[in-house]
């Protein structure tokens, strides 16, 4: 399994590195078929809240969906402490979700049975982008790539990314949401074949959106 570590804004000492390997090292045991970890240190610059001046993101990359865990702290090796501690439950959530049981088949979980073993997600941390937008914002430099018309120096800041999908049912978009620790996820219904997105609500409500270009608006 390949072990990769980038700093951001700040240099990885050997002795960090070593401890981020040493610790990270132990993903083969919940996540055997894990090809790569891919480990973010990020030392936020002038920050007003110094608390959550470090920041560590985490993701596995294997066959099927990453899995990702970050946590912000005071310091590099607190912040990996809790990104680690995040990240090793959602390995065992993905493991015992493919254990056989006794009776040698598999049984596919409820949507209730599915829900009620999601704990409420913490706040999304902002986009590790922004600093390079500031810079960018800073030079003049176009931030919608010419998608939206501005005048003047305009702050809208437009970043796109584009994913590769396979159709999923809602229980798996659910699954997939809680892995990579965010309040909501985008995927292809396999039922319907539209783009929805499954979203995290208050307490432990969820729901769902999708888009369909064959429905007439409605007239008042």
């Amino acid at each position: 399994m390949e072990i990769v570590v980038n700093g951001r804004q700040l240099t990885i000492s050997d002795s960090f590195r070593a401890h981020i390997e040493d610790k990270i090292a132990k993903v083969e045991q919940l996540a055997p078929r894990a090809q790569r970890v891919e480990v973010h240190v990020t030392h936020e610059k002038n920050s007003r809240q110094p608390e959550t001046s470090e920041r560590v993101e985490l993701t596995v990359v294997a066959k099927g969906p990453a899995i990702r865990a970050e946590a912000m702290a005071s310091d590099k090796y607190a912040a990996l402490d809790l990104a680690w501690a995040k990240l090793v439950e959602r390995l065992r959530r993905a493991r015992d979700r493919h254990k056989v049981p006794r009776s040698g088949h598999h049984r596919k979980e409820s949507t209730a049975e599915v829900l009620a073993k999601m704990p409420v997600a913490e706040p999304m941390i902002p986009d590790s982008d922004a600093d390079e937008a500031k810079r960018d914002e800073d030079r003049g430099v176009d931030q919608t790539n010419g998608r939206i018309k501005a005048e003047g120096d305009s702050p809208v800041v437009l970043r796109e990314k584009s994913f590769s999908a396979s159709p999923i049912g809602i229980e798996e978009a659910l699954n997939r949401m809680e892995l990579v620790g965010h309040d909501f996820y985008l995927f292809i219904d396999e039922e319907s074949s539209k783009p929805s997105v499954v979203y995290r609500r208050k307490g432990w409500s969820y729901g769902v959106i999708a888009l369909d270009h064959e429905l007439e608006e409605a007239i008042d």
